[in-house]
């Protein structure tokens, strides 16, 4: 299995990112999919889960409001819209699959891990 970030990179504050996630190696469409992301010196903290269907999403209290998620099973791709960017959302971001929509927010309840993707905001 594979999960593969991309679409990182340097943006100002108040600037759109769109990250996205090229899975590989399992049905796509059997798992939830999800986004965590790891800044400097901190813990990995959860951002964002869509469901298998696209009908259910839910969000990190820091970015409400502001991301958005989404996924083509056909292209086997889960992305993550970020909107008004600002410096703290300043992180790695990994995108992650679980075949379960409980524990969202825990980093063991996930089956498989992508490599990361680096979004750095300036103020």
């Amino acid at each position: 299995v594979q999960l593969q970030a991309s679409g990182g990179g340097l943006v100002q504050s108040g600037e759109y990112l769109r990250l996205s996630c090229a899975a590989s190696g399992l049905t796509f469409a059997d798992y939830f999919v999800g986004w965590f992301r790891q800044a400097p010196g901190k813990e990995r903290e959860f951002v964002a889960l869509i469901s298998w269907d696209g009908i259910s999403t839910w969000f990190g209290d820091s970015v409400k409001g502001r991301f958005s998620i989404s996924r083509d099973n056909d292209r086997s791709t889960l992305y993550l819209s970020m909107d008004n960017l600002k410096p703290e959302d300043t992180a790695i971001y990994y995108c992650a699959a679980k075949r379960l929509g409980t524990d969202r927010t825990t980093m063991r309840s996930y089956d498989y891990w992508g490599q990361g993707t680096l979004v750095t905001v300036s103020s």
